[in-house]
């Protein structure tokens, strides 16, 4: 039995990926973007200002890098646009009370919302993991406590980055995908 002639190969149509759209997004579209992931402007401007960047990897190692460099200003800014993560909506009150409590006693000691990554931690693990956190963070000074905020806020960006552009579905809140979801209470960035 022979077959016909062999069809050439069919060639897929180049499909932009969301670093794609990101790199070639107009400045103030990216920037916008940015400010939802990363809450301040000054570090919205550097990652959204060194574009294109040819992989995701170089994308988060800049937003790392400028992290980093953050100004007690900067980070005030991006501090101010974060607050508590979601908790699961079977959350018992007295939890949500206790987390109340926990929360209100860290801003006043350190005057701006506790910020911690939660990552992957499974939904049920969420309000003991957020209440250790807190209780332990408490007993820090001051500027102890900024360089955890500091790094926590940085990998809170990170997780947002990396939903965002590897084509995660979008937020229910802000309408743009990352991880780390902050409450609905949280403030529009910028505003």
């Amino acid at each position: 039995m022979t077959r016909g002639p062999t069809l050439p190969a069919h060639r897929l149509p180049y499909l932009p990926t969301p670093l794609d759209a990101f790199n070639t997004a107009r400045a103030d579209e990216a920037r916008t973007l940015l400010l939802h992931c990363l809450h301040s402007v000054r570090w919205s401007d550097r990652i959204a200002d060194h574009r294109p960047y040819p992989d995701l990897d170089a994308l988060l190692a800049a937003a790392d890098e400028a992290a980093y460099d953050l100004a007690p200003a900067d980070l005030a800014e991006a501090l101010a646009g974060e607050s508590l993560p979601e908790l699961p909506e079977d959350t018992y009150s007295a939890a949500h009370m206790a987390l109340g409590a926990a929360h209100a006693a860290y801003e006043a000691r350190f005057g701006h919302a506790f910020v911690v990554y939660l990552g992957d931690l499974p939904g049920d693990e969420v309000i003991d993991h957020i209440l250790e956190a807190i209780r332990s963070r408490l007993a820090n000074d001051p500027e102890e406590e900024r360089v955890t905020a500091a790094e926590e806020l940085r990998r809170l960006a990170r997780g947002r980055l990396l939903a965002l552009l590897s084509g995660a579905g979008p937020c229910s809140i802000c309408g743009y995908p990352h991880a780390g979801v902050t409450s609905p209470n949280a403030s529009t960035p910028g505003k």
